[in-house]
């Protein structure tokens, strides 16, 4: 069956011209930002993964809140470490952690 390519969803640019929906939630986009960067700030996080400040808040109060994460203060910015070791939540996944995740999408 063959597919043409306007079918296609598009992978790079900008997010608005990306397929409408992805592999993660954006719980895991989150996680995967924090990853590639801990010292992240909510507003580029938000940028990155396409959604408000105020759901990025909302989203690291949870993982926070879950364990999946420890906020720590330095200076005036916060610094993220990741819990690699917590199990992922959905019972199909729950064999596999965190770090298991970002370990397959952060591969070089």
């Amino acid at each position: 069956m063959d597919h043409d390519k306007t079918s296609q969803p598009e992978v790079s640019g900008d997010l608005k011209t990306q397929a409408l929906w992805t592999f993660f939630t954006n719980h895991g986009h989150v996680l995967i930002a924090l990853a590639k960067d801990p010292d992240i700030t909510l507003r580029d996080i938000a940028e990155s993964v396409g959604i408000t400040e105020r759901a990025v808040h909302k989203i690291i109060s949870e993982l926070e809140e879950e364990g999946y994460l420890t906020r720590i203060r330095v200076g005036r910015k916060n610094q993220y470490k990741l819990s690699f070791d917590r199990p992922l939540r959905h019972p199909l996944e729950y064999h596999r952690s965190v770090g298991d995740v970002i370990r397959l999408i952060l591969a070089p």
